[in-house]
Formats: structure tokens, sequence, C-alpha cells
């Protein structure tokens, strides 16, 4: 048996007549074709994890494939068109979470979701019906059904954020865009909401109001944080002279204001006391009471005085601003009840 013929070099013909290297292309092009569709299957499938079962148009197009592909695939049913360009893969039914990125998608390049439905996603508010807003900066022409696009050009990196794989709005700037629509009780509630739910602290709260400034709905905003924040537009000593006056205007006793006292072999500063009547009233602030080492302070603190026997109780600069009168009432019995045996 002769040796086996080594392959012809390229662009020498085989006995039979043919190109060897054109008929090795043409074998290599159909693998690839072939190997194609699969690649796309993986490319889109691991797009589509990320992004709550959907994929874009744009993506696509990154992938390689051209729009007859797309088409052809819309057709055969793996792609389910949403929106203009936006696609759920596989199965048309959504997920809400999924409705809501397909909505932001679908608004182009740097739209993020706002307003009530980025309130709704954050937990601290209730969406009112089935419109969902975003905010799309660089969007033209006319919104898809179902959406709200607010045209707002002012969208710094620092209002946006993502949020559960969605793009959207910080919660600050989520009450910012708020602020502008919904009456001032609304607003307060869903204020109020946020901070129970960790959401949000008041020094956020007051950058964004500072970086707003002029903005609509800011001035709205800005109300509530002095209501509800009160310690922060007044200093400690305004708001202990206001007390002090109210306690003048009311005809109660003078209280001792921020005196060293001595209890055991630990010594304390209580905000206001009536020393005759073992008395000592505490103002609490957010900024300074509404953390978990000071929650933890605070009561073992308000257990020595017990025990030394004074009586402790509390109030809020709210009251001290907006509620004296009742405020007044309260101390006034306070004062009056029987000293306890030290």
């Amino acid at each position: 048996m002769s040796a086996a013929t080594p392959p012809p070099a390229d662009g020498t013909k085989s006995p039979s007549g043919q190109d060897i290297s054109a008929r090795h292309h043409v074998a290599l092009d159909i693998s690839a074709r072939r190997l194609r569709p699969r690649r796309w299957d993986i490319e889109i499938a691991g797009t589509a994890n990320r992004q709550h079962g959907l994929v874009t148009l744009a993506q696509l197009e990154e992938m390689g494939m051209d729009r007859r592909t797309v088409a052809a695939r819309v057709r055969a049913g793996r792609l389910h068109r949403i929106y203009s360009g936006v696609f759920a893969v596989g199965y048309p039914r959504l997920t809400r979470e999924a409705a809501l990125l397909a909505a932001v998608l679908s608004c182009g390049p740097g739209a993020v979701l706002s307003h009530g439905s980025a309130a709704a996603l954050w937990g601290f508010w209730k969406e009112e019906g089935d419109e969902i807003h975003v905010i799309a900066p660089h969007r033209r022409g006319r919104s898809p059904k179902g959406i709200v696009a607010h045209r707002d050009g002012w969208l710094p990196s620092s209002d946006r954020t993502v949020f559960r794989g969605i793009p959207c709005t910080t919660v600050a700037r989520t009450l910012l865009d708020q602020a502008a629509s919904l009456p001032p009780w609304d607003l307060r509630k869903a204020l109020g909401e946020a901070e129970v739910r960790r959401l949000i602290t008041n020094k956020q709260l007051r950058n964004q109001i500072r970086r707003g400034r002029g903005r609509r709905g800011v001035a709205r905003l800005r109300r509530l944080a002095d209501e509800v924040h009160p310690q922060n537009k007044r200093s400690r000593s305004e708001l202990e002279r206001m007390f002090l006056h109210v306690c003048l205007q009311a005809g109660l006793p003078q209280p001792e204001v921020n005196v060293s006292l001595r209890v055991g072999d630990r010594r304390f500063k209580p905000d206001f006391l009536w020393r005759e009547q073992r008395l000592i009233l505490e103002a609490d602030s957010r900024r300074f009471h509404d953390t978990d080492v000071a929650f933890v302070d605070d009561r073992r603190r308000e257990q020595r005085l017990q025990l030394a026997g004074w009586r402790v109780s509390r109030c809020t600069w709210e009251q001290v601003e907006f509620e004296p009168h009742v405020l007044v009432e309260t101390v006034r019995r306070l004062l009056a009840l029987e000293r306890p045996l030290s």
C-alpha cells in the first residue's frame, strides 16, 4: 500500500478538479451557521435571567442577530413582543416586576421607574391604577400604551439607582416627585412609611431638597421635613427656650434645663427637671434617639433614674412646636401627681 497522500496546499485542486481551500471554508461557514443559534440561545437566556425574563432588540442585535431572525423567532413563539423593541423570552406572561422593567426598557437609554410606580416598588406606597410612571429624559414621540413617560431632563446620577433589578429613582427623589402631586396628608404618610422601613434618612431627604431647589414640589417637601424634623431647622437651645416660654405662658413651674444630676456613680444631664416633684422630661429627637444604640442607652438611663426615685417622661420636639397646649396639660398633670417615695 502506498503512503497516504498529504493534503494539497491552499489553492491546489483535487483529482476531481475541486478547490480544496474553498470546500474547507464552505464547511466552516456551514458549521458556524449551525452553531450560531445555539450561541444565541445561551446569550439570550443569560440576558433574560438578569432582566426578569426580558431582552431588548438592541441587545439581540449586539449578539449579531438581524431583524429577520428576530421576527422569525417571534413567529415561532420563542420571543413575545411586549413593547416595541422589548421581548419576553419563552412565555408571554410577566411578573409585576418584569412588567415594570419592560416599561423602563421600552422608554430607551437612561429611563428609570419613577413617581408612584417607584414608590410602590420600594414598598412605601400603594400604587393606584395600571399606568406605569417612567422618567425618560431621551425619549421622543408618543409613550407606549399604559406608560406615563415624564421627559425630565434633570436626572443626575445621584437620583438613580437599581432596586430588584429595575432602574429607578432613589427614595429621596421619588418623594420629591411625589410631592409635586400628592396632597400634604398623603405625602406625610408616604414619608412616614419610608422612614419606618428605614429606606431614607433625614440627611438624604435634606440633600435631595437642597439639590432640587426651585423644582416643583420641593417647597412642600421642605415644609413637611421641617414639621417632622423640627430639630433640624431650630437649634436645641432655641427649642429649649420655646418650651420654657410655653411653661411661663401656662403658669407652670420653670424647670431646670440641662443640669448635671448625679445618680450613684453616674452623672446625667436631663433636658428638663423639676427637682421638688422629682420629675424629668426628656425631649427626644429622631436625629439623636432613633438608632439601635440610642434605644438601648435611653432605656438603661431611664431605669437608673427611676430606681433613684425620679419619674421620667418623654416628649418630642414636634409636641413642643406644634402641640404645646397638649404638652402643657400633660406636664401639669404629671407635676400634680403625688411625689414617689425616694
